[in-house]
């Protein structure tokens, strides 16, 4: 039977997770009136696929369990074989005890008895990279249209004949933001918007970066090279508009100077590098109730492969571990490691608090649609993308990734503000998990795409890398698709091309956490 098939003959009606779980999963849209023999329940009303079906009576007030979990709260008494979703199930306050179980299931992770290799770049400082470019950043949101002209330049959909003689460099790219000016010159958010800049500046798949500003605009050029202990050379070029004479000649300077900098660039070669190089920066988006199902805890897999290599994973987006912090307290290598992620915990519902907002106005709409209805029920899923390794350390947003294992990054859920932070600290390579059929890319790192079901796959497998429905179906288990996760990945970070990088996304999803007031 193809693995694109709906369903296994014969396979059950619906999924459970956990023995203790009240809700399972359906499968198909269950009809009212259908006996399900296997949980022994009659369905009530329609239940659409992915969505929950109670199992038991649940008292209003009563808490509801998925995956062994607290995902919610009955809004009022569900009945056995009902729908459960967004009209009976609620959130609500209850104690995780995060701190009080950090560390107690830390175990030294086994390396791998044989080596993993891929094709690689080797700088000449030792990093490691999985992509070879040339990026034009800039320093505020006034110099992006100079950057965006001089990168248009070398456009090989446009202009194939630009880069026709140098088959090794993957293209120029412009990432540009909306920020750099009207902010606190020394507050907090351009602190972060600097160290995300100086994080891609460093970052090793670009063979070079030129950074073009204004020159008027706060985030100077000069500071920020000061603050971040950069050095202008060759393979770091910075000036502003206003002193190239304009924006004719600003563009025309840039273009001269990658035309300088492509021979060079062209001189590299991929040779066999272990594993251990791979920063994988992990992401979900469009998530539906099948993520924590099939394609999060097969990536989780992949990932545990890949620290047993030696690699590193860094798992992010806080509002959506919210409610599950537990579980990576549990893990965290050291008491100081899990109070750093509780720390950015309290900020979040500080921030939150702060703002007017509530920290479940997430799930959103899609999630819904797709059978999500609290974010705790969303954030335990998405804590499967971690695998089951120690919890090594935890950093703030695009802080430098230092230590190899499993590590968290303090990003928020908005997918392309959180891989922003992730490559800024290191990731060369990023996995990205959708049930809904998210459009994502992010140069200069290859950005891989998991679909969690079979029918995403088939409607949208020109956008899709991998298919990870089959799990849901009985055909293939958990283990093994990570085994294929981890393969492919391999593959993507030797140079084979993903589908985001083929349909040319990864410029406009370059998203600088804005942090801070704008006056």
């Amino acid at each position: 039977m193809d693995a694109t098939d709906s369903a296994v003959a014969g396979a059950p009606r619906t999924i459970r997770l956990h023995p203790d779980d009240d809700v399972v999963i359906a499968r198909q849209q269950l009809l009212g009136g259908t006996w399900l023999a296997e949980e022994g329940v009659r369905v009530q009303g329609l239940v659409p696929p992915a969505h929950k079906l109670a199992v038991r009576d649940i008292a209003a007030g009563q808490p509801v369990r998925r995956y062994g979990q607290i995902i919610g709260f009955a809004a009022q008494a569900i009945a056995a074989g009902q729908h459960v979703h967004v009209h009976n199930l609620a959130m609500g306050s209850f104690d995780r005890d995060a701190a009080a179980v950090a560390g107690l299931d830390a175990r030294p992770t086994a390396p791998a008895q044989e080596e993993a290799t891929f094709q690689g770049i080797v700088r000449a400082d030792g990093r490691v990279a999985t992509r070879n470019y040339i990026g034009v950043l800039t320093s505020v949101n006034c110099s992006a249209t100079v950057a965006r002209a001089i990168a248009d330049r070398f456009r090989r959909d446009i202009r194939p004949e630009a880069l026709a003689d140098f088959p090794h460099v993957d293209g120029v790219v412009a990432l540009t933001h909306g920020a750099g000016c009207a902010v606190d010159a020394e507050g907090e958010g351009l602190r972060v918007l600097r160290r995300t800049l100086a994080g891609y500046a460093r970052h090793p798949n670009f063979a070079a970066v030129l950074v073009i500003g204004l020159g008027c605009e706060t985030n100077q050029i000069a500071g920020w090279i000061e603050q971040e202990g950069l050095a202008t050379g060759t393979a770091l070029q910075a000036y502003n508009i206003q002193d190239a004479g304009g924006t004719e000649l600003a563009v025309q300077r840039g273009v001269e100077a990658v035309r300088a900098l492509l021979p060079e660039a062209n001189r590299v070669e991929r040779v066999p590098v272990a594993a251990r190089h791979l920063v994988v920066g992990l992401q979900c988006g469009g998530s539906d109730s099948y993520s924590g199902m099939t394609a999060n805890p097969a990536l989780g897999a992949a990932m545990d492969r890949l620290v047993r290599h030696g690699g590193t994973a860094i798992l992010s987006e806080t509002p959506e571990i919210y409610g599950a912090e537990h579980l990576l307290t549990r893990r965290a290598r050291s008491r100081a490691v899990a109070d750093k992620l509780l720390a950015r915990i309290r900020w979040w519902e500080a921030y939150c608090e702060r703002m007017g907002a509530d920290m479940n106005n997430n799930p959103s709409a899609g999630n819904k649609a797709g059978g999500l209805t609290t974010i705790l029920e969303k954030s335990l899923g998405a804590v499967a993308k971690g695998g089951s390794t120690d919890l090594v350390d935890v950093l703030e947003y695009a802080q430098p990734v230092r230590t190899p294992g499993l590590v968290f990054m303090d990003t928020p859920g908005y997918d392309p503000v959180s891989a922003t932070g992730q490559v800024a600290g290191g990731a060369n390579l990023i996995c990205f998990t959708t049930g809904r059929g998210s459009a994502y890319g992010c140069a200069p790192a290859p950005s891989l795409k998991l679909a969690t079901n079979n029918a995403l796959w088939q409607r949208q497998q020109a956008d899709m890398d991998i298919n990870c429905g089959p799990i849901a179906d009985g055909a293939v288990g958990i283990d093994a698709m990570g085994e294929q996760i981890f393969r492919h990945i391999l593959r993507v970070a030797s140079g084979e091309r993903t589908k985001s990088e083929l349909h040319g996304y990864g410029q406009n999803e370059f998203v600088p956490w804005q942090l801070g007031a704008i006056t």
